[in-house]
């Protein structure tokens, strides 16, 4: 996911995507623990997911 994608979602769009992202990192970090994981990369994706939809919240908000 680009952070071009997310700028021009409204902040409800990104509450609800960043929402999502928080669960299926959850699930990740579960699969990682159980062993059921094939693909450890997957954790540090998701991670930057979060981390540009709260920079996209951010500059949202600062904007009004």
């Amino acid at each position: 996911m680009k952070f071009t994608e997310l700028k021009d979602k409204d902040i409800a769009e990104l509450q609800k995507l960043l929402k999502e992202k928080k669960s299926l990192l959850f699930e990740t970090r579960l699969k990682l623990k159980t062993m059921q994981l094939t693909n450890s990369s997957e954790l540090r994706v998701v991670r930057k997911d979060i981390a540009r939809i709260n920079t996209a919240l951010n500059a949202k908000k600062d904007t009004k």
